[in-house]
């Protein structure tokens, strides 16, 4: 059902109706039978209803652009124009005013007319169109995508959101649907505002209840798809590898085995009976304990395309996620690299998959760390559709108690320059490469503010713009969260963006140094524990020793350098090119190496970084101790335990990490700062 009164039960994040004056100033009037543009105007009134109230209200003209004629004259003219100027791809729009504040949004379809009114809605006409009389936009990725690793049933251990830091499942509660079904539908009024088109449900590890959404539970995912698909979002369904053995009674989940052929046909057929415009499967296979194809002498692209071939006739798609390691490796061998991993089993598959499978890879060769290089696989693959894997879930990053603006670590790698030789950054080649997406762990969950901290939000609001457009600028993006989303003056605003855009850097300061990586509390994967996985099956090493630390992955080590395009190969294999936040992920160091861009030795750098990130934590929480009076209870609070509780995390960190490195190394810190020994 559709929410009577929107964020009754949540927090509305970035559309707060009272910092948008501008609601109750325009009228909606959508033009034509489209659905989604019915949905626009509808959402629009819903959330005016708590806005200010405004006389003389202007009209808000709502339209595909097959209903330009529709529009009154002066409109009409320059829709006319700024489509002809500029024609948006589809889901895209353009947002027109006349000279006497009317204002068209057209569509390309449904789906841009919807995103146009809310993209106004969030911004209000004088920041969208900036003094002009027409603006344009369009996402560059057709499928935008987010992940959430809910369970039907709690995990004794995961409980209901794997990797959840924000209360239980937005969608499921007991084996079957959330109580609170109206705040589903605010949920997908909140991803459309932001962009978000496809969602999967359900955890990527498919337990043996969540298996069943593809058969006995059809009807839980019918109802949800029903609920999104208002909002113009596809929904995918995680599946098990497994399914036929576990669901089927077949003894083989074989994908050559034409009885598992078989099975999934017949499945997949009835699932799209129950649901019609289901977007398709996401599988882990082969990863961390899951069953896949090698367990036949099966490679990926068999695996993959068997799934494929099922969905193909229902326009289905497999995003089909490349991690997939050996997390049973011996700490005693350095010649194996967990970091290798996914080219090894992916690259040489190139060309081999079906044209409806895309290959799902992490940012990083590693697993969401603070700090990784891009994968290689992203920069080699040319003949198989990918799809670049975020987490915004902060796993590694804080748990959404620390505050870690997320999008800063995701611009760089982004504007990663993917052949080193100054030409195409990796927004751009995936944004020119036929039928590739991007796709993101959610962190939401039952909180009232969706998120856990308050700051994460700026994490999804930012996802959903990065999205849509691959060049956001980072600071556009906190200002245009902070400004949306909370009342008050230019000083609270301003507090709130130079918050974000410190956050990411402060947190990497005080925890593992120089991309080295992990460096966690074994299971739950915060706070400090500098041999948790040392000598774990994990794969997850950084070789800490009395001499010095990091992974060497030169020709001389792993040669996992080798894996990228020659010029960036031979960047990161060479010490004096190596950026300096990855000399630990590449390279294993002395104590005493003095480091190229910073002058100092690799000691005293590890020392400087965490005692510098302890006071960028001090000067965020004064930043924000200076502008708090302006937000309300019970945010404030809520805000403050957790800028207490990273605090006090930053400075374990710090003190756990210079004092493993003291006695380690036998360096003292050359500022004579207080380490204990």
């Amino acid at each position: 059902m559709t929410s009577t009164v929107p964020f009754t039960t949540s927090s509305p994040m970035w559309l707060e109706p009272a910092t948008k004056p501008w609601l109750a100033t325009y009228t909606p009037r959508p033009l034509g039978e489209e659905p989604l543009v019915a949905r626009a105007a509808d959402d629009w009134l819903r959330l005016a209803a708590d806005a200010p109230a405004a006389p003389d209200a202007a009209d808000l003209f709502i339209a595909t652009v097959g209903q330009l004629d529709r529009l009154p004259s002066p409109l009409r003219r320059r829709a006319r124009a700024a489509v002809a100027d500029a024609l948006p791809g589809p889901e895209g729009y353009a947002i027109v005013r006349d000279a006497t504040g009317g204002i068209a949004v057209v569509g390309v379809d449904g789906a841009g007319a919807l995103y146009g009114v809310l993209r106004l809605l969030i911004l209000g006409p004088e920041a969208m169109l900036a003094g002009r009389d027409a603006a344009t936009s369009a996402p560059e990725l057709a499928l935008r995508m987010l992940d959430h690793w809910d369970n039907l049933v709690a995990h004794p251990v995961m409980g209901t959101v794997e990797r959840g830091y924000a209360g239980d499942s937005v969608f499921f509660e007991a084996g079957g649907l959330a109580p609170d079904v109206e705040r589903i539908d605010d949920y997908a009024l909140l991803l459309a505002s932001i962009g978000v088109n496809a969602v999967c449900l359900n955890n990527v590890n498919v337990h043996a209840t969540e298996a069943t959404l593809l058969t006995d539970r059809l009807k839980l995912v019918q109802t949800i798809a029903d609920i999104l698909r208002r909002r113009h979002i596809t929904t995918f369904i995680a599946v098990d590898f497994a399914a036929p053995i576990t669901l089927g009674g077949l003894d083989t989940c074989d994908p050559l085995d034409p009885s598992v052929q078989q099975w999934w046909r017949e499945t997949t057929e009835r699932a799209y009976g129950a649901v019609p415009d289901l977007g398709g499967y996401v599988v882990k296979a082969d990863s961390e304990g899951r069953p896949g194809p090698f367990n036949y002498g099966r490679d990926h692209a068999d695996g993959a395309n068997m799934l494929a071939e099922a969905l193909a006739p229902h326009h289905g798609v497999v995003m089909w996620r490349c991690f997939v390691y050996d997390h049973r490796q011996d700490w005693r061998d350095r010649t194996l690299d967990r970091a290798r991993a996914a080219y090894d089993h992916f690259m040489p598959l190139d060309g081999s998959f079906a044209d409806n499978v895309l290959l799902q890879i992490k940012n990083g060769p590693l697993d969401f760390q603070v700090r990784e290089p891009v994968s290689p696989l992203l920069l080699g693959l040319r003949h198989t559709r990918a799809a670049l894997e975020l987490q915004i879930a902060q796993e590694y990053t804080g748990h959404q108690w620390d505050t870690c603006f997320l999008p800063a670590a995701w611009r760089e790698v982004l504007d990663l320059d993917v052949a080193g030789d100054g030409g195409t950054d990796l927004g751009q080649d995936l944004a020119g490469r036929s039928g590739s997406a991007i796709v993101a762990v959610a962190g939401v969950g039952r909180d009232w503010n969706w998120t856990g901290n308050t700051f994460s939000q700026a994490n999804l609001y930012g996802y959903g713009r990065l999205a849509w457009d691959l060049h956001a600028d980072i600071q556009t993006i906190a200002g245009e969260w902070a400004a949306a989303s909370f009342v008050g003056d230019a000083h609270l605003h301003e507090a709130l963006v130079c918050i974000l855009l410190t956050s990411r850097e402060a947190y990497e300061n005080y925890t593992a140094p120089l991309g080295v990586g992990f460096m966690v509390t074994p299971g739950d994967h915060y706070g400090p524990n500098i041999d948790g996985y040392e000598y774990s099956p994990w794969g997850t090493y950084h070789f800490a020793d009395r001499d010095g630390v990091g992974v060497d992955r030169t020709p001389a080590g792993s040669g996992y350098t080798e894996q990228y395009p020659a010029a960036l190969a031979a960047r990161y294999r060479s010490l004096d090119e190596c950026p300096e936040r990855l000399l630990l992920f590449f390279h294993h160091l002395r104590y005493d190496q003095v480091l190229p861009d910073s002058g100092v030795t690799l000691i005293q750098r590890i020392y400087d970084t965490h005692f510098q990130g302890v006071e960028q934590v001090r000067a965020m929480r004064h930043e924000w101790e200076a502008v708090r009076g302006q937000v309300p209870e019970p945010v404030r609070a809520d805000i403050d335990r957790r800028w207490q509780a990273q605090e006090h995390n930053a400075v374990e960190w710090r003190d756990q990490v210079c004092t493993y490195f003291l006695r380690h190394s036998g360096h003292s810190d050359a500022a004579g700062r207080t380490i204990f020994p």
